[in-house]
Parts: C-alpha cells; structure tokens; sequence
C-alpha cells in the first residue's frame, strides 16, 4: 500500500487529504500537525470574536478522520527529514516512513524588526491560540492597534473592535490594501470603517514600540506617537520552510520551497503546497491557490499527470468588518494598456473601477468597494475574455434594465467558466449535475461539486445557473409558498390587502387548493397579523404552538413568560413585582442579551394567571414568541455615560413602544447607542441607531444567530423625525417583499440592486410608496393590542389554555430539580 505522509494539518493539508481520499481508498494517509486541534477555518477567524467556537471552525470534526481512514496526530512537530531513508522525525521522537511526502506546512506571521517588538500586550494574528491571548490581554485594555493594513490586518481590527476596545490601523503604504485596491479605493474604505470608529494612520513607519515592560504606544519615524496599550501585528507572512531548509531542499531567497509545476520540490518523493511552496518565484497567499495545488498533487499520487500548476487568478472579494470590498484581473490597469471607468459616491460609500482595453472589446480588470454585486459577473467577463458591451459603464453604472436575459450575463459564460474557484467547479459541471443527475436545488449541486461550501462567495452566480438551466429544461421556477397556493408570498401579501381577506379558509377557497399545510397556514397567518393586526389567536387553528399559546414551549412541555421591558429600563417596583411573580409560581428568572428578564417554567393553564398578575403591574407581552418585533436594546447613552452624545434610551424606548406587537416575516430586533462605542450592538440587528454629533446614524439588515452580518449603513446624521420616517418605511417595505422566515440580513443579500435600491427606495422614493409604507404603518401602530390581555379578559380564550381538551388538570408528567437555588426541567436523556 503507498503510504503517504502529509506535514501541516491546515485548511490547505485538510483539502489535500480530502482530495486523495475521494480518488482512493487503497492508500494509507498520515497527517502531523503542530497544533493542538484538527485543521480549522483561518479565512473567518475572526468570527471567534463574534460567537463562534474553535469547534464551529472546524474544518471538519476529529472523527472525519476515522472515519475516512486518515491517521492524525495533533500538537505534533515534524523536526527533521531522512530523504534517504524516506523518513520524518517528530519533537517526540516519532519516527515515521513514508513513499511520498506532502509539506503543508503555511506560512507564519512576518514580524517586522522593530525596538520594542518583545513587550508584553504585543501579539500576532494567526492561531486560535494567539486569539486566546488576544482576548485575555483586552480585558485589561481600552487602547489597541494593529500593523498593518492589509486583508489579514483588517481581519485583526474587526476582530479589536468586537472585543470594544478603541482600534487603530497603522499601515506603512500610503494606502489601505495597497495589493488590492487604488488610491480612490482606499479613500472610500477608510471613510467606511471610520464610520465604524476604526482610525486609520497611513504612511506610517513605526520606529520603536515605546513601554517599560509593558506596552505603552507605538513611535513613528516622522516622530509622532500613537498612545496603545495592545498591538496585534499582522504585516504579513513568511512561509514555513524551515523543515525544508534543514532537509537540503532549495527554498527561494525570498522564503518558500522551490516547486515546479508539479508541486515537487527538488526531491521527487516530495511536494509542497499552499503558501508553504514558492512556484514561479510567488507564494500565493489565499486559500483557493492552496486548494488547486492540492488537487493536482492529489492527482499525481493516484496517476493522474493532466493538471499542472502554472499559476492562479488573484481576484479575490471579501466582506471587511461588514464592508464589500473586491479586485480581479488588472485592478490597477498596469499590465497592459488600459482605459479606467470609474464611479464614486461618497455619501454611499461605493467605489466602482473597471479597466477596459484600449480597443474598447474586453474587460481587464478592476476595483469594487462598498458594493460587489457584479463580481462575479466582471470576474467571469475577465478570465473568458467576453466582449464588453457597446457601452461599457453600464456594466458598473447599470442601464436602467432588469433583465436576466441579456448574452452579457450568465447566459453569455462559456460552460468552461469557473463558477467557484475553490472546488474548481465550472458553469458546465453544474448544468451537468442538473440535466444528467437530477439536482434541482443549491443543496444538491453543494453536495455533489462542493462548489459554495468554501468561501460562498460564488453561491449568486451558482443559483442564477440553476436557475436558467431549470428554465432552459421547461421547468417553472417559481417561488411559490407550497403546492396549496401558486403564488409568492409577496404576491399573497398583495392578494390579502386588495381583497381584505381576513380568514385562511377565505383565502384558500379563494386563490389556493386542497386543505393546506404546515408551511402555508403559519405563513397565512403571519400575513394576516402583519397587514391588519388583529388579535393573533384568531387565526389559532394555523399557528405553530409558540403563537397558539403566546409563550415559547420550552425543554420539558413548560413554557416562558416574557414582558416588555421597553429600552432595557424597569422602575424598582417593576423589579420586585417580577420577583414576587416568578417566586410565587417558582419560575426559573434571567436575565437576558436583550435586556429583558425571562421566566421558565409555567405551565401551560397557568399562562393567563400569570400574565394577568404582570398587566396588573403595568407589563404587556414582549413577544419573544412570534415573528414580531422583540426588543430594542439601549446602553444609558448621555443620560449616564461621559461618553454619551445623544439620549438613547428615551429613543430606544420610543422606538420599542411605536413599533411593539408588529408582526413581520422573521423576528426583529434593533438597537440605539448613545455613542460610536457602540455598547448597545445597533449594528448586529435588524435596524440599529448610532448616536453622533449631528443626530442619528440608521443601519439595517444586521443579525447575529448562527450567521452574524454586520447591519450597513443606510444613512448618517439625520434628526429624529427623520429616521424614524425611514424606519417606518424601511420596516414596512420589508414586511411587504421578504420571502416567508427571511430575516432582513438574508432579505437584502438577494435583493438586486442591493443596498443601493434599498437606500433609494427608503430614502429617495425611488418608487413612489414612501408616503403609502408611512401610511400602512400609522394603521399598524394605531391597531396594536396587547395579546396577553386579549387572553386575560375573553372567557373563552382563556378556557383554551389548558393541558387537556377534556379535563382541568396539569400535565402530570412534568418533573424538575433543584439548579442553583432555582428549578429546572429534568434531563430528558437521563428521564
């Protein structure tokens, strides 16, 4: 059996094991790597800032391994090579045999030679190991920058932010991601993240690293200073090629393992890959490079010589700290002759630049930032070589069409085009896979390609060639709710107005067949709430059981009881009247991220009881059980804090109050900080507001959960009367055109147009309905009730709240035990 060793267990080594295994089974794969877990996801390591786990990175878990007969050993260094022995040895004295031999060994972060570099509170940006120390380190600290401003160094300044300290940028080039993208370019995105409180110092030269012991500030050559009590370096990187170095392999002068077009170094048993390898005199720092290198190593071991390396496009786009940024081919027009087109808007933050060729037939190259709709599109135009149209802007500027069908889109691609650069999965493949196997949907093409399950960036483009090719075939592709109804849910949206139905059945037997299901009867009954809002248990015979019930079913068949505590703020008395309440029904309380308390444990005929108790109090619903707006969180703003510009707790409980009980097609949430410390989060929910000097920033179509967005900036420095104009039109233009369970992050990502059309449509008019979404939402708000006293005063509402149709007693198979002083539902694994 050949037996393969593989040094480095990275995202770049993980593929290569992958790979293999997929084109045999009959060779033994051995893995060593240094660090203490299994290959994990380097591209969104900031996320671990933001929620995620080392576990939810990943790559894939421990048990992969076993299972595809893969040999792993962690926190286990390769020291030393026996190339004539075809032998490594480990730090521990491991001796291993091999018949071919994989380096995978990355790169490390460049520390550039600075006075200083040894202090404490000085780190680097490349491990989750170095995350760990990062994080501790902060706990003690206001004051951080990072060295560099390049892709990696943007990463780390996200990643300062989200632990809220005060972050600046220190970039040696005159300009952000001078790799990347131009002067212009840099101008509109340093704009962009000083919005976000991020201070950018280009063209600085850092001469000493100033402390006693400790960090203290960072001294640049032109003798100004920059107070810091953390610095993250992240000025590059330097491949790892010492193994390599210490085995007589040739590396370049420059650092990286000599490799031909093979991958094989200058020993044939021997390849490198990923940015580890130096191949035509370039290390290639991104991972889809990484990815075909090991393809093509994997195909050479199993014999399969047809795929070289001879290079790999660049092009690359990216969401830094929530801001579109993307270049492909020639972004500078430096390579040939050229003709630039560009665009810039500064109030929207949107930079667009393609370089065309002086013939005016082709696309070189170019430059997107704050919008990168068209990427992929422009991308594909550049490495097919498709003819331009007749007039080129239009490809950036628009041309006042919205039709799919023109040759210049994804109908015009060659079925060669690389629709994702990770997998290497080409438009042909994915029509293959539809005409020849059947797939019909994203999820069918992701599990038989792999395409869109690295970066995703090329998920769009993949979803119109599904689409087309569905079409070309005869099939009717249409949105529609379920097989009960043939129409959108934007469509039923309009049905239901127009008409004034008020009854599923009405509408059923009107514009549906059949009796319905359990996809279509929640989503009716959602629409109902959210065009007429009226009473929710009127449509109980369609809701799920958390709207059946107006409380959450929680682990064990109790159920929550949450109020609404507007902004976060609660008078003292409101404090002890919740205490009294849960005490009294021995309710399990805490307090929530959201600013609310929250209380377990009631059983389902007590739900009327207790929530008579609270209005009793002066509390409502907080509807933390259905698709409705939840909170509105606030931090004390200027009221309280030194650092307060603006009152956002008066806002934030205005805001909570205007909009409480409104239904929508996902759960919403929003925010108002006092200030750009941003202590409320606005920009992780649904619509958030950032006090300034001048008024009210308004971002939208944020979220966390299991996929965080960063929400983006709508507009800046508008008064009062203003955003909430817009808030109003913005949240109803969602609930009238959002797909059913879509929340607004999602809602806006497949917009066409994008953030663009939303800004013009909420805040231009563009369509006309402003005054009307204003209108619809001065009916909602006036029509609101709350749905707890609904219960509470109407007999026979209140009788449905019961266990048992046919008898008063309470669910006897409910058990609890004691946690920390309070109750809580039994294991039902142990149960």
């Amino acid at each position: 059996m050949t037996k393969v060793i593989v040094v480095g267990n990275g995202m770049v080594g993980y593929k290569f094991c992958e790979k293999l295994r997929s084109r045999s089974t009959d060779i033994k794969i051995v893995v060593y790597g240094e660090e203490p877990r299994p290959a994990y996801d380097r591209v969104h390591l900031s996320s671990y800032f933001s929620g995620s786990s080392a576990d939810d990175l990943l790559m894939a878990p421990i048990s992969w391994y076993a299972d595809n007969n893969i040999e792993l050993h962690v926190g286990e260094l390769v020291t030393e090579i026996e190339r004539d022995k075809k032998e490594i040895r480990t730090h521990t004295g491991r001796r291993d045999t091999y018949d071919y031999l994989v380096l995978a060994t990355g790169s490390s972060a460049f520390v550039p030679n600075v006075e200083g570099v040894e202090r404490n509170g000085v780190f680097v940006y490349r491990t989750i190991e170095d995350l760990n120390q990062i994080a501790s380190y902060a706990k003690k600290v206001k004051r951080g920058a990072v060295m560099g401003g390049g892709l990696l160094g943007l990463e780390a300044a996200k990643a300062l932010l989200d632990l809220g300290l005060e972050t600046h940028v220190v970039e040696f080039a005159p300009r952000l991601m001078p790799r990347q993208i131009d002067d212009v370019g840099s101008e509109i995105l340093s704009g962009k993240l000083a919005q976000l409180g991020i201070k950018i110092h280009t063209g600085k030269n850092t001469k000493r690293i100033a402390g006693n012991g400790k960090l203290e500030g960072l001294t640049f050559t032109d003798d100004t200073h920059l107070d810091i009590e953390i610095l993250v370096i992240s000025a590059g990187i330097r491949p790892r090629d010492e193994l390599a170095k210490a085995s007589n392999l040739e590396v370049h002068p420059r650092g990286g393992i000599l490799v031909n077009s093979f991958l094989k170094t200058t020993d044939q048993s021997i390849y490198a890959i990923g940015e580890a390898a130096s191949c035509n005199n370039m290390i290639y720092g991104l991972v889809a490079p990484g990815y075909d290198m090991a393809d093509s190593v994997a195909r050479q071991i199993t014999g399969d010589f047809s795929k070289q390396f001879t290079g790999f496009d660049m092009s690359t786009k990216l969401k830094l700290i929530g801001v579109d940024v993307a270049s492909f081919g020639d972004p500078f027009g430096d390579t040939q002759p050229s003709i630039p087109i560009a665009f810039k808007d500064h109030r929207k933050g949107t930079y667009k630049r393609i370089n065309i060729s002086e013939d005016g037939k082709y696309l070189l190259g170019g430059i997107l930032i704050g919008d990168a709709a068209q990427y992929n599109l422009l991308h594909q135009m550049v490495i097919n070589k498709m003819p331009l149209p007749a007039n080129p802007e239009t490809l950036i500027l628009g041309d006042g069409s919205k039709s799919a069908d023109s040759a210049d889109g994804v109908k015009g691609l060659p079925d060669t085009a690389q629709l994702c650069s990770c997998e290497n999965v080409s438009k042909g493949e994915v029509i293959r896979q539809i005409r020849e196997c059947e797939g019909k949907t994203l999820g069918d093409i992701k599990k038989a390609t792999k395409a869109c399950t690295g970066c995703g960036g090329c998920t769009p483009l993949v979803n119109d060639v599904i689409k087309l090719t569905l079409e070309s075939m005869g099939h009717k592709v249409k949105k529609t709710v379920c097989e009960h109804f043939d129409y959108s849910r934007q469509e039923l949206f309009d049905i239901i107005k127009v008409k004034g139905i008020k009854t599923y059945e009405d509408l059923l037997d009107g514009h549906g067949k059949g009796d319905g299901c359990e996809i279509c009867k929640p989503a009716v009954a959602s629409l109902m709430a959210s065009i007429w809002n009226e009473p929710i248990l009127e449509q109980d015979t369609i809701q799920d059981t958390n709207d059946r019930y107006l409380a959450n079913i929680q682990r064990g068949g109790t159920y929550s009881v949450v109020p609404r505590i507007a902004g976060g703020e609660i008078t003292p008395s409101k404090l002890i009247a919740i205490g009294r309440i849960a005490q009294k029904y021995n309710l399990y309380t805490k307090i929530t991220g959201g600013q609310r308390i929250d209380m377990f444990g009631a059983r389902v005929e007590q739900l009327p009881e207790i929530w008579e108790e609270l209005i009793a109090e002066g509390f409502e619903s907080g509807h933390a059980y259905g698709k409705a707006l939840r909170t509105i969180k606030s931090c004390v703003g200027s009221t309280w804090c030194r650092y307060g510009v603006q009152d956002s707790v008066s806002f934030a409980i205005f805001i909570e109050e205007r909009y409480k009980g409104l239904r929508a097609p996902h759960k919403l949430k929003g925010a108002v900080s006092g200030c750009i410390r941003e202590c409320a989060e606005a920009q992780s929910k649904d619509f958030g507001v950032i006090a300034t000097e001048k008024g009210w920033n308004l971002y939208v179509c944020g979220n966390g959960g299991a996929r965080p967005q960063h929400a983006k900036l709508l507009v800046s420095d508008i008064d009062t009367e203003t955003c909430i104009k817009y808030i109003d039109r913005f949240l109803m233009f969602y609930i009238k055109t959002a797909d059913p369970l879509t929340r607004t992050a999602t809602w806006l990502n497949k917009m066409e147009g994008g953030l663009d059309y939303l800004f013009d449509v909420v805040v231009n008019d563009s369509l006309g309905i402003g005054e009307e979404l204003e209108e619809d939402m001065k009916k909602l708000i006036a029509n609101y009730h709350c749905e707890w006293k609904k219960v509470v005063d109407d007999p026979a509402l209140r009788s449905k709240f019961r266990h048992f149709v046919n008898s008063e007693e309470p669910d006897p198979t409910l058990e609890f035990v004691d946690m920390r002083g309070q109750r809580s539902p039994i294991d039902w694994n142990k149960k």
